[in-house]
């Protein structure tokens, strides 16, 4: 069975925390700090709200492909993992949005 791509681009966005960030846009972003990686997924948000509008699905694809890529790179950043994400939203499933809501603490 072969790794879930998830997976490896986690395993990447940590092997990057090492790399020269003038070779690599995920080191630079580790290098420049947390607001930098913060503020991109600002932008990437944005972004995937107006391709939304759009409804165009490519782009809406595309956009949510950086969204979740920056989030991944938050994730590593803060040494987490894309499966602990994973693994909260199963612990959801059977679970109304509204019944979840009231869970939180």
């Amino acid at each position: 069975m072969s790794k879930p791509v998830l997976s490896i681009l986690a395993d990447i966005l940590e092997e990057r925390k090492n790399s020269n960030p003038e070779n690599s846009y995920v080191a630079s972003l580790y290098h420049r700090g947390l607001d930098q990686i913060l503020k991109k997924i600002g932008e990437e948000a944005v972004e995937t709200v107006m391709a939304g509008k759009e409804e165009d699905a490519n782009k809406i694809i595309y956009e949510v492909a950086d969204l979740w890529f920056h989030s991944m790179v938050l994730l590593a950043h803060q040494d987490l993992r894309p499966e602990q994400v994973l693994a909260e939203l199963e612990r959801r499933f059977g679970l109304s949005g509204l019944e979840e809501k009231a869970n939180r603490k």
